[in-house]
């Protein structure tokens, strides 16, 4: 298992349009992903379970992926992160 962690600079924090960008992302991933904010966590790969986490600007998150192409998901997945929260 490979994971990050990122605190959220989107003014919005992780809001509808770039909730739905996420999960297009992770979807495109072998690998199981996971987003976490403190004892919650949720599927990256469900809108419902990302939205639900509720995360504002100026929290940490905590990004995991375990399969196949955890590598290749956990690179890239950062790099989404920094450019889009």
């Amino acid at each position: 298992m490979k994971e990050f962690k990122y605190v959220i600079t989107d003014p919005e924090g992780i809001h509808a349009r770039p909730a739905g960008i996420l999960v297009k992302q992770a979807a495109g991933y072998e690998s199981a992903i996971k987003i976490a904010k403190g004892e919650k966590s949720a599927d990256a790969k469900r809108i419902f379970g990302v939205m639900g986490l509720g995360v504002k600007t100026g929290e940490e998150v905590t990004v995991s992926a375990e399969g196949a192409d955890e590598d290749k998901a956990i690179t890239e997945l950062e790099a989404f992160f920094k450019e889009n929260l």
